[in-house]
């Protein structure tokens, strides 16, 4: 069975998700609970929205996913 992780689109969102924390690692310890915490809540956000959308199996449930994430 065919699941989210074998989703190209998803397989590269979790690569960015790990860049992501891996740089903002290298951010000022002031910038904790700011900007780099921000930057991984959204970054989480991509994946975890198209998992969310596949799960749905909805060619019209589907097509919203990108539609919200753009607001």
């Amino acid at each position: 069975m065919i699941t989210h992780k074998d989703l190209i689109v998803w397989q590269k969102s979790m690569q960015l998700v790990t860049l992501i924390y891996n740089h903002t690692k290298l951010f000022p310890k002031e910038e904790m609970f700011g900007l780099s915490s921000q930057m991984c809540r959204v970054a989480v956000s991509v994946p975890s929205n198209i998992a969310e959308g596949y799960g749905r199996m909805s060619n019209k449930n589907l097509h919203n996913f990108p539609k919200r994430m753009k607001k």
